[in-house]
């Protein structure tokens, strides 16, 4: 396993990773995209961490930009620091309505933003810009296939919900300090814990279009910048769990499109602007109750202004009116402390004085966008019940294939050192984990995880017509073109870009099983052609892209074209060392799924013919002829056999690795050094990996034969010689 360096960093405060070691230091760990830091991806720095701490560990962010989605679940203590807030920007692209699409991960809003955030008290962002760039990029009005909506499309707008920070209940006394959050849509800015949220913004920048500054319980901003793409109102909350909840806003500026409004509310809600600007075209209107909302019922308006001044004149609403608040505050004491009512004192430090009450994490969603019922308006104007949908039929192993299902879209190959297997009945406590577990930054290609849950699903929706099905082998799908690379190669895990797992990886057919899915989906084939058909178009891209990239990385040795490695770097496209047994070298193992991949294609081009004949010419030069590998009874071995290579006359063999100069077999254990012999090898890795076998046989004696005949009869024989 390779283990990521952890920087310890000696600060007056101490720290440690919460479980009794290296108390007294605070932790750090790095991030950089160019591969300079510990981690390449915010996520895998993350996950590195322990959920608990007595003290915080620092996430230091260089600047570059980070393209994925980031969850924080049930982690503590941390704070995200970026090297400069315009230099690191963290962006991804998600409408709300996208996500509520989906029947499984829809049902909440958990990923539903850039930055998420659950269940995780004590986190400090510094230094970042954060976006959800949906609005941004799209050209306008989209639609898509939507099995939660009554007619299986939607509709998505460039100014729908877009969330670039939703924190959801449990997520407290959040920090956040020079950073800028934008989107085009509404919601930008959504820390949600009515009960028990605390939050504070200093010196940031937040754009949106609707309430995209919206915190529930209290929240705190200190010389922050509104900017507002809407009319309707830039700043919301929702104070309704506590009298005493409340968001203040001291020497903010606003700012926006013409005549955008204020701000407003649905539920109860206590709002204190001091020392607050307004651009010359803000409209002239109060903040003002959403009638569409339960709106304030309990405790009345209580809407409070203290020198508040807009360019170009004040409107009269806005005039000070601090007096008729709760207990008459004077403008001076109103700061973090005195917002927060004693609960936490973010600028003093102080322990808090009044119990905070408890996050209602297991309460229904009352934040959800999804009705809990579905109604139907009657011909006189009432509305009832509407009939539920008849139950659709289920498969015990796409259930559970939907919930290891992680955010991202893609699924892991093992949870906690255990392999993922969907044959044996889940508790209801193994259930609630491994739901709980949709945050996870393990999904892969690797060892077929991901490509099998997709072509399953897709079977099991042609069974059942469960619609759940088909959706999550489209996130499936979807994820696999997001995980491509723009030169078409594909990592080994997505978005965890740590260690080796970063290279294109042709090790045990990862990326050729990905792209045997998309190509199933370009070509309509082989089950997939039930899926969204706005796939097609892109899965046919990344197949091209895909070829491309194995072109371009097949190895020249000495001006001539031979075979492929195991893993190529991802930006030199050169051989590359993944594990300590996997050093860079030819392979005679993925060599051959890369070709029956590229002789599958229709019409293919003299570029790939070219590449084609060059691999099945070295795998006719490299093969070992009159030995074979078994596995040998071995009474004095622990696993009760040896394996060794043993000759055998009329037999053929191939090594997993050669030399990338000489084509010499070379055989490599823990120690990280070529061999001559199989029986160099220690045993554990003797015996439990492959390090020799027939993998050339069929296509040299059956596939490569036909595809000659079919599309290159002229080309010259392939000839090999014996070893």
């Amino acid at each position: 396993m390779h283990h990521e360096k952890i920087s310890e960093l000696p600060v007056p405060a101490g720290g440690g990773w919460g479980n009794g070691n290296l108390i007294g230091r605070a932790q750090q760990v790095t991030v950089s995209a160019d591969g300079s830091g510990n981690f390449r991806t915010i996520q895998a720095a993350i996950n590195s961490l322990p959920n608990e701490a007595t003290k915080p560990r620092t996430v230091y962010i260089k600047n570059g930009t980070y393209r994925e989605k980031v969850l924080l679940d049930g982690k503590q203590n941390i704070i995200l620091k970026g090297q400069s807030e315009k230099g690191v920007v963290l962006t991804f692209a998600q409408a709300r309505d996208a996500w509520r699409c989906d029947p499984v991960a829809g049902q909440d809003d958990w990923g539903v933003a850039t930055l998420n955030m659950r269940n995780s008290p004590d986190i400090t962002l510094e230094n970042l810009t954060v976006i959800n760039s949906f609005g941004f990029d799209a050209t306008g009005p989209v639609t898509i296939d939507c099995p939660t909506e009554p007619t299986k499309k939607k509709t998505l707008s460039k100014t729908g919900h877009q969330m670039a920070l939703r924190t959801m209940p449990g997520t407290t006394r959040l920090v956040v300090k020079h950073c800028t959050f934008r989107a085009l849509g509404g919601d930008t800015v959504s820390p949600w814990d009515v009960d028990a949220g605390l939050y504070y913004f200093q010196d940031c920048t937040m754009e949106g279009g609707v309430d995209f500054y919206c915190p529930r319980g209290w929240a705190y901003a200190e010389n922050c910048r509104f900017i507002c793409h809407n009319t309707s109102a830039a700043i919301w909350h929702d104070g309704s769990a506590d009298q005493d909840s409340k968001t203040v806003l001291k020497n903010c500026s606003f700012e926006g499109d013409p005549g955008f409004k204020l701000g407003r509310f649905h539920r109860e809600a206590q709002f204190y602007l001091v020392d607050c600007t307004f651009g010359q075209n803000m409209a002239d209107a109060d903040i003002y109750w959403a009638q569409s909302g339960p709106g304030a019922k309990q405790w009345g308006r209580r809407v409070y202004y203290q020198n508040c001044h807009r360019q170009g004149g004040d409107f009269a609403w806005f005039k000070n009116n601090l007096s008729a608040a709760q207990g008459a505050p004077k403008a001076r004491k109103i700061g973090a402390d005195w917002t927060f009512g004693g609960r936490w004192y973010p600028k003093s430090g102080k322990a808090a004085t009044v119990p905070l009450k408890p996050s209602n994490l297991n309460a229904p969603d009352r934040y959800s966008a999804r009705p809990a019922t579905a109604t139907a308006s009657l011909s006189g104007g009432a509305v009832a019940s509407a009939a539920p949908a008849p139950a659709a039929s289920v498969d015990s192993v796409a259930e559970r294939m939907l919930l290891y299902q992680r955010t991202v879209g893609g699924w892991p190959k093992m949870v906690n050192n255990i392999k993922v297997k969907y044959d044996h009945a889940m508790t209801v406590a193994e259930e609630a984990a491994t739901r709980d577990d949709a945050g996870r930054n393990d999904a892969t290609i690797d060892n077929d995880a991901t490509t099998r849950e997709i072509r399953y699903l897709v079977k099991a929706f042609q069974t059942t017509s469960n619609a759940a099905y088909k959706a999550a082998a489209e996130r499936g799908i979807r994820y696999l073109l997001k995980m491509q690379y723009a030169n078409g190669g594909f990592p080994q895990y997505y978005p965890d870009l740590s260690s080796y797992r970063h290279q294109i990886t042709y090790n045990d057919n990862a990326m050729v099983r990905a792209l045997q899915v998309l190509r199933d989906v370009s070509r309509r084939a082989n089950g997939l052609e039930v899926v969204d058909a706005a796939l097609v178009a892109p899965a046919t891209t990344a197949v091209n892209r895909g070829i491309d990239c194995m072109l371009k990385t097949q190895y020249v040795q000495k001006g001539k074209l031979t075979a492929w490695c195991a893993q190529h770097d991802e930006k030199t496209l050169l051989p590359v060392k993944a594990r300590a047994f996997e050093l860079p070298s030819l392979s005679g193992m993925e060599t051959v799924s890369i070709v029956q991949f590229l002789m599958d294609t229709e019409s293919p081009t003299p570029a790939i013919k070219k590449a084609i004949e060059a691999a099945v010419a070295w795998l006719q030069m490299v093969k070992i002829t009159g030995y074979t590998v078994k596995d040998q009874p071995d009474a004095k071995q622990p696993k009760g056999f040896d394996r060794v290579i043993v000759p055998e006359a009329n037999a053929t063999i191939w090594a997993r690795f050669y030399d990338l100069n000489t084509n010499r077999p070379i055989y490599v254990g823990r120690d990280s050094q070529p061999h001559a012999t199989l029986a160099e090898i220690e045993y554990e890795r003797r015996t439990g990996y492959a390090y020799a076998g027939t993998w050339p046989e069929k296509l040299l004696n059956r596939d490569y034969p036909r595809w000659q005949q079919k599309w290159n009869s002229n080309a010259t024989p392939t000839l090999g010689r014996k070893q």
